[in-house]
């Protein structure tokens, strides 16, 4: 299986060959309850790393979810539309957001492992 890697930014990415497939972690589901909408990039949008390619919102909040790397959509999770809550049921599974084409697999160095995300994570409580 892929080893999984994460952003400060609360997404996770599964790499695949030259294909990630990314949401966000359980963290951020926590942070924002209930999942309401998810707003998807269209398939062949062409994003530059931190640029906004997502947006998730929740009873409580809205957040982006941002391209951890330079890349272009090839497949968005479209059961998100008619089920947004697998964002809340499944975060690191079936509520995946979109797949991203990686354009430069240097930007992969920059993502935390999970060992690094944990600690990450425990220095925001």
């Amino acid at each position: 299986m892929a080893e999984i890697k994460y952003t400060e930014e609360h997404e996770w990415i599964i790499v695949e060959g030259d294909v990630a497939q990314i949401g966000i972690t359980v963290y951020a589901q926590e942070q924002l309850g209930d999942v309401v909408f998810v707003e998807l990039p269209a398939v062949g949008a062409e994003f530059t790393k931190d640029d906004q390619a997502s947006v998730v919102e929740s009873v409580k909040a809205a957040a982006e979810v941002y391209a951890p790397f330079d890349g272009e959509v090839v497949e968005v999770n479209d059961a998100l539309e008619g089920d947004p809550g697998l964002v809340n049921t499944e975060p690191e599974g079936d509520g995946w957001f979109f797949k991203l084409k990686v354009a430069d697999p240097s930007q992969l160095e920059d993502l935390l492992s999970a060992e690094a995300y944990k600690e990450f994570v425990a220095g925001l409580g």
